[in-house]
Formats: structure tokens, C-alpha cells, sequence
């Protein structure tokens, strides 16, 4: 484990970061983009060694950890792609509107997004890769022109030094200054650069108690800053009595592949599944997990959080225990409950916890009208699933209506583990999955975090950014697009 940074360093960490960030920001979009290019080769160059090192701190299986430096050096290359198209700009130009029907007539009106300033990062440990020292919230924000600053995490402190090692070599090869990127280890460490003024935004992937400690560090800041933390998820999955009457084996079969992917430790594993009584779902699923075999937890601080779960599990009245989860030695195998929608309901406060590995619960339910009353106990998730036979199921549409407002993202008829890095990807969703419902992690849109809008009202034009003068006067009030600008 990485030595604990001072608290000297921290500080002159960020106030470099504060110093070098209106060059970093008013850097080409070319040299920006150029920059993780070279961050998405390094990390592909050298995967090999790479994964050696993920596999001996994490325990994830080398092929998994491969796959990841692949995502993960796509998305690089697809932010370099966004900051080069300049879409992220969003460059609004409102000339002076004669028949403006208020105080005469309307100013001439200039907006577009500009960076926050310098970012701090807490890395994941579920993806060592893609959320972790130069994962997405890294990606995103170096994109955009925000100098970062990683808090690296516990549970692989070497590869985070060997993966700063490619980021800092790709920031010196494109003539940024070092502070564009820095790394600091230890938890008071991370405390102490999130409460540091020069810090503007502030990104987290992890569990809901870390996230919420963090996020209430930010907000009694003197001057609160944003902070975009992607916490717990239960991702429920309902399943309608028709789609139970086609296909249970099936669809049994694949929520346990599903749930148990990763050993259970991915932020989309759906850990909670309704189906109706009577349909042997659960009977099956059972089945199922006697196929998988044990596996070993991330570290020993998510070992821990995964029996206390347990522990609450069981003493809940009317959960039936499906397999319980056995430890052999360091290795865990996958856990599977019962119970009634009326025992869920009576204890959704406990039962509506997530249990980070793999473990999941069974809801059988009578009634389709009370998939409603169990959404809203599940509350805020990253994404919830409906299996169903037909847009004509039972319920269906008011289910799809409710879930809507609780999910950051809905599948049909699928499985929410694996999350694609595109455009139109949320990966976000209602307290406590994020804490701030309005922003995703991954895709495009991950880069609006740490973007702020700013309007320029009755500039010359040669006092407006380049982006902002190069429109003319007798233009038409329109969104501009900025991709042929900034090449």
C-alpha cells in the first residue's frame, strides 16, 4: 500500500492545478484530444503488464482485465473525438431582436460551456481500468480542459502508479505542464484536496455511506462544490406473469448469470427481482446458482460490507434463505433469498439495501399493482428492467411510467450488466444511486459535469472567444455547430 500523501503535497498539488488551469483550458481542442490519444496507446502498449498487476491486487480474472483496458482506451479516443467535433461547446448566438416584447429591444446575446476548473477524482475499485486513475471522470474532464487530480484507491495502489506513470508521460509528451495531472493516496489525503478551494468539481464512484460522507465534505465547503458521486444500486428487474409463463427457465437462468458476472461487484448487477407467486423462478434460479463457483471479493473492506448485508438479511421474519452464500476460505460463492411482496414492502429500509457482490433477492408477488408500490420503496437506482411478453402485459406502461421516474436507465427485455460507452448512455439516476440525477458517467454527456455555461452580453466581437466572434452580426439566432471552428 501506497504511503498516505502529506498534507503539504495535497495542497501544492492543487494550487498548481489552480495555476496551470487557464492555459490547460485555453489549450487547442487538437492538442486536448491529442493528449488522451496518447494516454488510450500507452495504456494499450502496455496491457500485458497491466493486467498482471490488476489481477494480483484485485483477484478479477485476467481476461475481464484485458477486455477493460480495451473500454477503457475507447473511451479516451471517444472524448478526444467529442472535444475535437466541439459539440460539448454548445455555442448558443441571440443577435439583438428589435421586437423583444419587454424594455424595448432584446441585447445581443452570446453563450457557450466553459471548464470549472481543476477536478478532483476519486477512483474506483470495481474497474480498476475504466473508473479508475485514467477511467471516465478522467477522460471526461481532461477532454474538456480541467486539470485533474486523482485520489488513487486502496484496493490497487500499484497499478494506479503504474497507470499515472503512462498519463503523466503522455501530459509531458504533449508540452502540458505536470500539474495537468497529479495523484495523491490516503483518505484524509482525499479529504483534504476536496475541501481545498482551488478544487471546482468533484467526481466518485463507490459505495452509497463513502459517496454521502464525501458529497457532505463538499457541501459545508465554504464555497460548496459540485460533486458527482455514482453510489449503491439495487437495478431491480420486474418480471410480468406473462413473460414468467413463456420463458421462466430462461429468464432464471439468465438473471443468475447476470447478477453473479463479476463475482456480483459490478454497480449495474441486478441485486433485487420481482416474479410472480407460483411461477418457480425462484426454484430455478436456485438451481442456477449451483452452477457457479466460488470466487474471491475485490478486497477485505467489500468482504466485510457483504456479510453484514447478509447478516440483515436473514434476520428479517419471512425471508426464505435459497442458498446462503457459504464462504470457503477467502472465496465466497453466490448468495439467493426469498420473500413476499408484502415482507419486502414492511421492510423495504433493509431490504432495499445493496449487498455489493453476489447476492440477490427474490420478490414474489400476487398482484401487478403492487410492482408500482415496489418501485417507489426501491427508490432512486442506476437502471431497472421490465422482462415482459408484449407491450400489452398486465401493467406494463404505468410500470414502465413509475420506473421512469426512479432509473437512470431502462432495459426491455434484457440485462442491465454491461454498460455501453455511447452517445446515448445515462448512467446516472435518482439519490442514492448518484447524487446529482442530472448528469451521467458515461457517454458524451459525462463531459456537462464539469462544463459551466456562461453568456457574453453586447461584446465586441474581439473581446468574445474565438468560438463566440467568429458569428457574425446578421446571423440568425441559432445553435452553432463549432465542429468546423475549432479543427
Amino acid at each position: 500500500m501506497s504511503a498516505e500523501t502529506a498534507v503539504g503535497q495535497v495542497g501544492a498539488y492543487a494550487a498548481a492545478a489552480h495555476d496551470v488551469f487557464p492555459a490547460y483550458a485555453a489549450a487547442p481542442a487538437a492538442a486536448r484530444a491529442g493528449l488522451l490519444e496518447s494516454i488510450a496507446a500507452g495504456m494499450e502498449s502496455r496491457s500485458e503488464a497491466l493486467v498482471e498487476i490488476a489481477a494480483a491486487e484485485t483477484h478479477l480474472p485476467p481476461q475481464r482485465l484485458a477486455g477493460e483496458v480495451v473500454r477503457t482506451a475507447y473511451q479516451l479516443r471517444a472524448f478526444a473525438h467529442l472535444v475535437r467535433s466541439g459539440r460539448h461547446l454548445r455555442a448558443v448566438v441571440e443577435h439583438t431582436d428589435p421586437d423583444y416584447p419587454v424594455g424595448g429591444p432584446a441585447p445581443d446575446l452570446r453563450s457557450m460551456n466553459r471548464p470549472v476548473g481543476p477536478v478532483a477524482v476519486f477512483a474506483a475499485s470495481n474497474f480498476p481500468f475504466a473508473f479508475s486513475v485514467a477511467g471516465g471522470d478522467t477522460a471526461s474532464a481532461l477532454a474538456v480542459g480541467c486539470p485533474i487530480i486523482v485520489k488513487a484507491h486502496p484496493g490497487h495502489p500499484r497499478l494506479s502508479e503504474a497507470t499515472a506513470e503512462i498519463v503523466c508521460e503522455a501530459v509531458r509528451s504533449h508540452g502540458f505542464a505536470p500539474a495537468v495531472f497529479s495523484m495523491v493516496h490516503g483518505e484524509q489525503a482525499g479529504i483534504r484536496l476536496l475541501q481545498h478551494p482551488a478544487i471546482r468539481a468533484a467526481a466518485f464512484t463507490g459505495s452509497t455511506i463513502g459517496g454521502r460522507a464525501l458529497f457532505d465534505v463538499a457541501a459545508r465547503r465554504p464555497d460548496p462544490i459540485p460533486f458527482f458521486g455514482e453510489q449503491g444500486s439495487l437495478n431491480p428487474v420486474f418480471v410480468t406473469a406473462e413473460a414468467a409463463h413463456a420463458r421462466v427457465d430462461d429468464l432464471a437462468t439468465a438473471f443468475v448469470a447476470s447478477y453473479t458476472l463479476g463475482n456480483g461487484q459490478l454497480c449495474t448487477k441486478p441485486g433485487l427481482v420481482f416474479v410472480p407467486l407460483g411461477s418457480g423462478f425462484a426454484e430455478r434460479a436456485a438451481a442456477g446458482v449451483d452452477g457457479v463457483g466460488p470466487a474471491r471479493l475485490l478486497n477485505e473492506r467489500i468482504r466485510s460490507g457483504y456479510d453484514a448485508v447478509g447478516e440483515t438479511f436473514t434476520e428479517v421474519a419471512g425471508i426464505d434463505v435459497l442458498r446462503p452464500g457459504r464462504a470457503d476460505l477467502e472465496e465466497v460463492r453466490p448468495a439467493l433469498f426469498r420473500t413476499s411482496m408484502q415482507t419486502f414492502l414492511a421492510h423495504s429500509d433493509a431490504l432495499a439495501e445493496e449487498r455489493f457482490g453476489p447476492s440477490a433477492l427474490v420478490v414474489e408477488y400476487d398482484d401487478p399493482s403492487d410492482l408500482l408500490r415496489a418501485a417507489r420503496a426501491v427508490g432512486g437506482t442506476l437502471t431497472a428492467t421490465v422482462q415482459a411478453s408484449s407491450s400489452t402485459d398486465r401493467g406494463i406502461r404505468e410500470l414502465v411510467e413509475e420506473l421512469a421516474l426512479h432509473a437512470g436507465r431502462l432495459v426491455y427485455n434484457g440485462w442491465p450488466t454491461g454498460v455501453i460507452v455511447s452517445p446515448a448512455m445515462v448512467h446516472g439516476g435518482p439519490y442514492p444511486a448518484t447524487t446529482s440525477s442530472g448528469f451521467t458517467s458515461v457517454g458524451a454527456r459525462a463531459v456537462e459535469r464539469f462544463l459551466r455555461p456562461v453568456a457574453y452580453q453586447g461584446f465586441p466581437d474581439d473581446m468574445l472567444p474565438d468560438a463566440l466572434s467568429e458569428c457574425r452580426a446578421g446571423d440568425v439566432p441559432r445553435e452553432v455547430d463549432l465542429g468546423r471552428l475549432l479543427r
